[in-house]
């Protein structure tokens, strides 16, 4: 009876072993019957880490959250529990019933799926399943507000939209997308480059909030009446305070989607007065200063010279025409060349543009180039204003004489003197430039002996490849570690395309060291901990200080998970990251 009791306890404890090493992959929604108008979660949990994780295509789905990232790593009663887990926040494009297909991944080498998941949308419900409290909390909380510096311009002058995100101090914003972007019918409009989202305090409403710049545009309107700004329309991921708290008294985070808008605003555009435009007007707006310069002004018939007609100032620079150069029938004139040097701020347009043309006399004498005038409208003075550039005289010293008296004289003023060939044998050849009419054998031929050898000094060279193809494919263990170094070149690659989006940064980021350490130390997945890779860095002689970066980048990519992160700070880890990688590729033994 003892011995059947000791059986019968190996045999329950074996298959508990059996059972938890056993791999588990698995998709699961939050419901499988919702309305229209509610959200689906649905997460794909692991109970080992793997690699080259792809999620199925939601097609019948708008993906309005995630992928958001959790993974637990406990130590219960000498076993060990593992968890990972994607999550994704979906929103149903019409009623029906939708498969949501199959989830791949890798684990040890060996590709695992999930089963298709049916789910029902029907009608829409009044109570969305988001929890209300949560959604009411974002929605007072979160604020997309386009502010614009003038509502009533004139035509053709500059306004400038900004796009601000305001975040109350309870609430936090993890991802954020833009949904529809603004199109600017009847405007000129150019964007100004925003260098990383810097954090700033400010008033919305009279309370204090958190906002950022997200899109600064300048406009400027071709079209006068009520033209309509469209609006900016934002899917972003709310960070919410729940009811439940953590060991240190502070509220545990639940997210929550949330579309915003900025709401579409309407510009009434004055039109420029009538009374006292000038007539060669061209619609310039704005302040401007005008001149008209030459290269030189003494020269030789057939010489050139440069006529620049420029235009400086601040105002609609590229969007008007510079007045036209006239000047006698007696100088040769060629299309001017065309350039821009204009700046695009905030303020507007700033800068010159200029027509430089060529020009190059025929005959002696005095030639004018007339005065030129350019007019504007001054938004300051809000009047018409001109300037006249002054006459330019352009004196051609030496050349013919231009006579219009008679065919004879023009003939003659220009009739040139022949000089004679004192060559008299110049059109006798000196030389033969004879081919040959016979040609010779190819057989024999160093062509021939050439196409006869080369197959087989051929063979050798394909011997010598064949063998190093079969060493390096016989070769499984540095055939997985290039695979894992080539992971990690990737996975960093995509950490910095994601730069900005925290979730998806920091997993490709983490991804990226794994892969790395599995190339550089073979380390598995599943034998990673702090202690263990900075022990096996110790020996292999890196040097602390680059060991505590390593370390501290991985600590960041678990925190991130949980924490509000700025651009700022992913930039500064991705740099930390490039480096570290870098010095421990130097200092491995």
């Amino acid at each position: 009876m003892k011995i059947a009791k000791y059986i019968s306890i190996l045999l329950l404890m074996l298959s508990s072993s059996l059972a938890f090493s056993q791999v588990k992959f698995e998709a699961k929604v939050s419901k499988k019957k919702l309305g229209v108008n509610e959200r689906l979660r649905i997460d794909f949990e692991m109970n080992q880490d793997g690699d080259n994780f792809v999620p199925p295509n939601f097609a019948d789905f708008d993906v309005v959250g995630g992928p958001n990232t959790s993974m637990s790593n406990s130590w219960i009663n000498g076993k060990r529990t593992y968890k990972k887990t994607y999550s994704y926040f979906l929103a149903p494009k019409k009623r029906g019933s939708f498969t949501i297909k199959q989830a791949t991944i890798e684990i040890d080498g060996e590709t695992y799926k999930t089963f298709p998941v049916t789910v029902e949308v029907t009608a829409a419900v009044d109570r969305p399943n988001a929890p209300p409290q949560a959604s009411d909390i974002a929605d007072d909380n979160i604020h997309l507000v386009a502010e614009v510096s003038k509502s009533d311009p004139y035509l053709n002058e500059a306004i400038t939209v900004v796009y601000k995100l305001y975040v109350s101090a309870e609430t936090g914003v993890s991802s954020w997308r833009e949904k529809d972007n603004p199109r600017y019918n009847d405007f000129w409009s150019q964007n100004i480059e925003i260098k990383g989202l810097n954090i700033q305090k400010g008033q919305y409403k009279g309370q204090d909030y958190r906002y950022v710049v997200l899109r600064k545009t300048v406009l400027y309107p071709q079209k006068t009446g009520k033209l309509k700004l469209e609006p900016l329309v934002l899917d972003i991921t709310v960070e919410v305070p729940t009811n439940r708290y953590d060991i240190f008294g502070r509220p545990l985070m639940t997210k929550v989607p949330k579309l915003v808008t900025a709401g579409s605003r309407t510009i009434d555009v004055k039109p420029l007065p009538e009374e006292g435009k000038p007539a060669d007007f061209k619609g310039a707006v704005g302040n401007f200063s005008f001149k008209v310069t030459t290269s030189k002004t003494e020269l030789d018939a057939s010489e050139s010279l440069q006529a620049k007609i420029e235009v400086s100032g601040k105002g609609n620079l590229k969007l008007f025409e510079l007045p036209k150069l006239t000047v006698p029938s007696s100088l040769e004139v060629y299309e001017p060349e065309h350039k821009e040097n204009v700046r695009t701020n905030l303020s507007g347009m700033q800068g010159g543009i200029s027509d430089t043309y060529t020009i190059v006399p025929q005959y002696k004498g005095k030639y004018p180039i007339p005065s030129i005038s350019f007019s504007y409208f001054d938004l300051k003075t809000e009047s018409y204003q001109r300037i006249s550039s002054d006459e330019i005289i352009i004196d051609v010293l030496d050349g013919p004489m231009a006579n219009t008296n008679t065919e004879e004289n023009a003939t003659e003023s220009t009739k040139q003197a022949v000089k004679a060939n004192t060559n008299t044998f110049a059109f006798i050849k000196t030389s033969t430039d004879f081919v040959s009419t016979t040609n010779e054998p190819f057989f024999k031929s160093n062509g021939f002996w050439s196409l006869l050898l080369v197959p087989f000094l051929a063979i050798p060279l394909a011997i010598v490849i064949r063998r190093k193809q079969d060493e390096r494919a016989a070769d499984v263990e540095g055939n997985r570690i290039r695979k894992a170094d080539k992971l990690a070149k990737k996975y960093l690659g995509a950490a910095k395309k994601s730069l900005g989006q925290k979730e998806a940064f920091y997993v490709a980021l983490e991804k990226a060291l794994h892969n790395y350490l599995k190339a550089k130390l073979h380390i598995e997945t599943s034998d990673f901990n702090k202690e263990k890779i900075e022990s096996i860095l110790t020996e292999r002689q890196v040097e602390a200080p680059v060991i505590s970066d390593f370390i501290s980048i991985l600590e960041s990519c678990e925190l991130a998970r949980y924490t509000p992160i700025t651009q700022v700070t992913m930039e500064n880890d991705y740099e930390k990251a490039a480096k570290t990688i870098s010095l421990i590729d130097k200092q491995l033994r």
